[in-house]
């Protein structure tokens, strides 16, 4: 998938004299910098409101016009606190060119600014093709500030808002595999495929039963890289569409299930980011690329599927589909013994009753690796929320006649549920599963409107820690 102007705007200007100014204030060192700037500025800037409110900017013009700088508010602590990368709202609204930030910041403050404006430079224009891609500023990469590393997140998490972004009619699960093909050529990864009736002939049943009414044939894409160091397995919900099956959803709860797989784009832009920095890690990425679709022979409530593990699933709900083609690709995940497994899954609306869609929701019984996540998280600017792995739920997944209930009716706590049914399929000691959103309601700074990626920036935050491995 190009993205010609997404690829230019993320990368960082050089530090050149031409580059201009950026003078960042937060309002207790607003008075002290007018001060020092000369009546004719300060009193422009008074008169003009400027309060150095968070991503409030103000232009610096010469005598003749020539723009000499700019000068944008930090806001105070809770503003910064309340609203992620705050300053990014500027970086539209400045003129082209290269600027260098001014102010006194911290590594932190700096680094997050950094990203925020490489990431406020995505643009999903691929059905607007009449439009021409506009100019955009860019930044001199701040001192201190890991640039081949803000770079690689910043590119991941490109690719995982274009898959989420696109349609279904092009993104369908063989195009999930052409896009994951060109991410293996380009880092010298393998990818193995299986699809249609091959998937019942190689054991992945749960996975065919829910792709097989589609014309659009099921698959499980299969990614592996590097040759030393610790194993990653990396496992991604790809429901291309979900319409619910038999079960079918209404229309308003079909409008955004185009971004069905943003479990898959979002472990597909990890590992990128992954390929990308070389780390020093063996890295599997699978993928279970489906469409749940309705034809005469759809999955039906009540059928029992058996599977890859050997557990029985009775199917309450054709539309709890997620976690029946999680199921058989951790399962097959298991038997290559990573050192460390996490699927991610847009998986349910239970997840974003409870923490809305600004979190990403995951559960992990390592307390380890949930510092690890914590510190990934903060360090990533990725907010991440702790669930429990509840054991006292255990018997509400277990319907009587078969092992397990994909949808139990309990009417409670259904991402806890949900997660406990995946786990069921894992037999390895680390084991982490995220429940995300995978999409911005309303455009934000860094983050418009659409698809995004969530929980990847601290996972890759964490993998030191989680992996005992120097990166």
């Amino acid at each position: 998938m190009s993205r010609p102007q997404t690829a230019n705007a993320m990368s960082f200007a050089p530090d050149t004299a031409t580059a201009l100014p950026l003078h960042v204030l937060r309002p207790d060192e607003l008075e002290g910098f007018l001060s020092g700037i000369g009546k004719g500025w300060a009193g422009w800037l008074r008169s003009s409101g400027f309060e150095a409110g968070l991503g409030e900017l103000r232009l610096l013009p010469g005598p003749t016009g020539e723009g000499l700088g700019a000068v944008a508010g930090f806001g105070a602590a809770q503003a910064r606190r309340r609203l992620r990368f705050g300053l990014a709202k500027v970086v539209p609204a400045l003129p082209t060119g290269d600027w260098a930030l001014q102010g006194v910041l911290s590594a932190a403050e700096r680094t997050e600014i950094a990203l925020g404006w490489l990431l406020a430079g995505y643009r999903f224009d691929r059905y607007r093709p009449g439009r021409k891609p506009a100019d955009l500023p860019r930044l001199v990469c701040p001192e201190g500030v890991d640039t081949d590393r803000l770079i690689a997140m910043a590119e991941g998490e490109a690719l995982t808002r274009d898959l989420i972004n696109t349609p279904a009619q092009d993104m369908g699960p063989g195009e999930l595999e052409v896009v994951l093909n060109s991410l293996a050529r380009s880092y010298g990864a393998k990818v193995a495929v299986t699809s249609g009736d091959a998937l019942l002939a190689r054991n992945f049943p749960m996975i065919h039963a829910v792709g097989r009414a589609s014309p659009r044939a099921p698959r499980l894409l299969d990614l592996t890289w590097g040759d030393k160091g610790p194993k990653l397995t990396l496992v991604g919900k790809g429901v291309c569409f979900d319409t619910g099956g038999l079960n079918l959803k209404p229309s308003n709860g079909m409008n955004l299930m185009k971004k069905d797989m943003g479990g898959a784009a979002t472990v597909m832009g990890l590992a990128q980011m992954i390929m990308a920095l070389n780390l020093p890690l063996r890295l599997r990425v699978l993928i279970p690329a489906v469409e749940n679709m309705v034809s005469g022979n759809a999955l039906k409530p009540k059928d029992i599927l058996t599977s890859r593990k050997g557990l029985t699933v009775e199917v309450n709900d054709t539309d709890a589909e997620g976690r029946l083609i999680l199921a058989d690709a951790l399962a097959y995940a298991c038997e290559d013994r990573p050192d460390l497994l996490i699927s991610m899954a847009t998986l349910t609306g239970a997840a974003r009753v409870a923490v809305g869609p600004d979190l990403a929701p995951y559960y992990c019984d390592d307390a380890r690796i949930a510092a690890a996540l914590e510190g990934g998280a903060a360090e990533g600017f990725d907010p991440v929320w702790r669930m429990p792995f509840h054991d006292a739920y255990e018997s509400v997944i277990e319907p009587g006649i078969a092992d397990l209930d994909n949808a139990p009716g309990f009417g409670f706590a259904g991402s806890v549920t949900a997660a406990l049914f995946l786990r069921r399929f894992v037999d390895v000691p680390s084991y982490v599963h995220f429940d995300i959103y995978g999409h911005t309601p309303s455009d934000q700074p860094a983050r418009p409107k659409g698809g995004v990626g969530q929980g990847a920036r601290a996972i890759l935050g964490a993998l030191p820690q989680a992996l005992g491995v120097r990166i």
